[in-house]
């Protein structure tokens, strides 16, 4: 049985499903109730490079039409966080972010583009840290710092991607990352998370780690101390498992982390259609200790071929194999377990003191002086950025997708539309029911190398190409 339908519209509504969310030492935690939250997330780029679009006011969240689709669908998987890689803090968000926040799902923002200046570069990065590129960055602070879906910002992704760009670029970005925190602290009504997106170079990833996660003050008070960290990890591939994909060197070298850890990118796709079996893994006993979920790359169709989705110009778009795989691994999860267990009452590890011996990779940075603050940049941080961009949830009055969407074989879904949750609701598979959703089993095939190395770095800036592994037989959803 294929995708046959999602709920009706459900009529006009101001809907504030979710709760912000705090970080209370290495967790995401729901203030209200105490609970631990895990990213059950996709990458969010729409159009890849070409979603963005500065000079057309276009970015991932301008287009309510789209937003309202790609939550519908993205419900029925049961999403509960987006991360959107580009977005332009001059557009108005207030209906993505409405449609989002009422599908119950967050949104992790990077702060950065791929237009010249509107990014920290791995080369040279002195060149690129100035005031205004502060602006911008502080901008898109403004511009969704009062959604109550806005889980995190990024303050880079990938920057630092191998032993030379090790040398110079982590004290200008962990500079970045305290003037976004200051900035926030100024301007923000509540605390929002801020931290590094790194690539998994695993000769340089925990120099990286604790570079940005010491304390230059032996506490939680130094604003330079990443509150978040994140990282882009392709090692399971296929039907492996959890030391073939080496995830247990990831937990035994995070294990002790002061702050969350979550995969800003997996989904390796050296052989398509891809199953998923990592998702079991991640959210089970042997990484939910230490890792907070994680985000799957990614939703659209692209040149590189990892979509979940095939858009198509016109806004019909088709669900891909990879769509139906990732949903029956998800719906597999007890999501009333992994959300509802309690935060430790016990303190959490306090960072390490910032110390050239955390730092194990000749030639990686090791000294900790942060650069200061470019001219003219701390009077943007004291006054804020002007114009200020400002958004608020708005009414939505319609829910129904108004584009096509069909399944895999053709079929089109009827009556697609997007299901407002109650106030602090969080989406999880089962909360837009209708799916309907069953799959078939077959053989899979391995795509050609140059698919899997090839994402858009253009969408992804700092972006680098990692190296697949562990490639093997596989058993996937095939063919309906």
């Amino acid at each position: 049985m294929l995708l046959h339908s999602a709920l009706l519209a459900l009529g006009a509504t101001l809907a504030a499903a979710v709760q912000p969310l705090e970080v209370q030492g290495q967790y995401f935690v729901n203030p209200k109730t105490g609970n631990r939250f895990q990213i059950v997330g996709v990458a969010y780029q729409p159009g890849g490079s070409a979603g963005y679009d500065k000079k057309a006011g276009r970015d991932p969240l301008s287009d309510p039409d789209i937003c309202l689709r790609d939550a519908a669908l993205l419900q029925i998987m049961g999403v509960n966080t987006i991360r959107v890689y580009n977005v332009n803090p001059d557009v108005n968000h207030d209906k993505c972010a409405s449609i989002f926040n009422a599908a119950g799902m967050y949104m992790v923002l990077d702060v950065n583009s791929p237009l010249v200046g509107d990014s920290l570069t791995s080369y040279n990065p002195w060149e690129s840290y100035y005031a205004a590129y502060l602006n911008r960055t502080f901008a898109v602070v403004e511009a969704f710092k009062n959604y109550p879906n806005t889980l995190a910002f990024f303050s880079g992704n990938e920057v630092i991607n191998d032993e030379k760009t090790g040398a110079t670029v982590p004290p200008y970005m962990r500079a970045v990352t305290r003037d976004i925190k200051n900035y926030i602290k100024k301007h923000s009504t509540r605390p929002i998370p801020v931290g590094y997106s790194a690539a998994d170079v695993r000769s340089i990833l925990f120099d990286t780690y604790n570079y940005f996660q010491c304390s230059l003050k032996g506490d939680d008070g130094d604003m330079s101390k990443g509150d978040i960290f994140a990282l882009n990890s392709y090692s399971w591939c296929g039907e492996s498992d959890f030391k073939k994909a080496s995830y247990d060197q990831l937990v035994s070298g995070f294990t002790g982390n002061s702050v969350p850890i979550f995969f800003s990118e997996f989904g390796c796709n050296e052989v398509s259609p891809r199953v998923f079996t990592e998702v079991g893994t991640i959210y089970g006993s042997q990484m939910d200790t230490v890792f907070s979920g994680g985000v799957v790359y990614e939703y659209t169709q692209e040149k590189n071929n990892y979509g979940l989705v095939d858009m198509r110009d016109d806004g019909s778009a088709t669900l891909m194999k990879d769509f139906l795989s990732l949903k029956a691994q998800y719906a597999k999860l007890n999501f009333t377990e992994i959300q509802g267990k309690k935060a430790p009452s016990t303190a959490a590890p306090a960072p390490p003191v910032c110390d050239s011996k955390l730092i194990t990779t000749d030639g990686f940075n090791s000294n900790f002086t942060i650069p200061v603050l470019p001219p003219n940049a701390t009077e943007i941080i004291e006054n804020g950025v002007s114009p200020k961009p400002v958004g608020k949830l708005v009414e939505i009055k319609d829910w129904k997708v108004k584009f096509t969407v069909k399944n895999p074989d053709g079929t089109v879904i009827s009556n697609l539309a997007v299901k407002p949750l109650a106030d602090d609701g969080v989406n999880a598979p089962g909360t837009n029911t209708d799916s309907g959703t069953q799959a078939g089993t077959g053989t899979s095939t391995s795509s050609s190398p140059s698919a899997s190395a090839s994402k858009d770095a253009a969408a992804r800036p700092g972006a680098v190409v990692l190296p697949a592994v562990a490639m093997g037989a596989l058993a996937v959803l095939a063919a309906l």
